[in-house]
């Protein structure tokens, strides 16, 4: 069984996460620069089996599609045509940012680390993973 890649896209970062081989556990992997992103993704997938990418769609409150959903076609368009047998996904990602950084306070983060974006978004990743683990969970009961 291979892992679950979980995908926090951004115009200038993407948050990574990852889960244990058995799919069980949700893990912050990375924070890249998106214009590297594709060539992160074929250096990973060379060295460990990946069964499925989850990448977080944004949505504003009313369920419609952000405007950075622009962004995340144009990528999507990329790595479906550098990953053509890849399996993703899209995964809802309203308030990741908000509870990556309850999390960053709850986990007695100093301010100064709070401020770090690149660990915001890998936390969000992770939070996305999480939350696509729950769902499947739920939907195979």
């Amino acid at each position: 069984m291979g892992r679950i890649l979980a995908l926090d896209y951004g115009k200038k970062r993407t948050g990574i996460a990852v889960t244990d081989p058995l799919q069980l556990i949700a893990n912050g992997l990375d924070t890249v620069d998106s214009t590297l992103l594709l060539d992160y993704l074929k250096r990973y997938f060379s060295t460990e089996a990946v069964d499925e990418v989850v990448i977080g769609l944004p949505k504003q409150m009313n369920n419609t599609p952000s405007e950075s959903v622009i962004y995340i076609q144009e990528f999507v368009k990329k790595f479906e045509k550098a990953f053509p047998d890849k399996k993703y996904s899209f995964m809802d990602e309203r308030f990741t940012s908000k509870l990556a950084f309850q999390t960053m306070i709850d986990g007695g983060l100093k301010k100064k680390q709070r401020q770090d974006k690149a660990l915001v978004d890998k936390i969000s990743a992770t939070i996305i993973l999480q939350s696509y683990l729950e769902m499947r969970s739920n939907l195979l009961r």
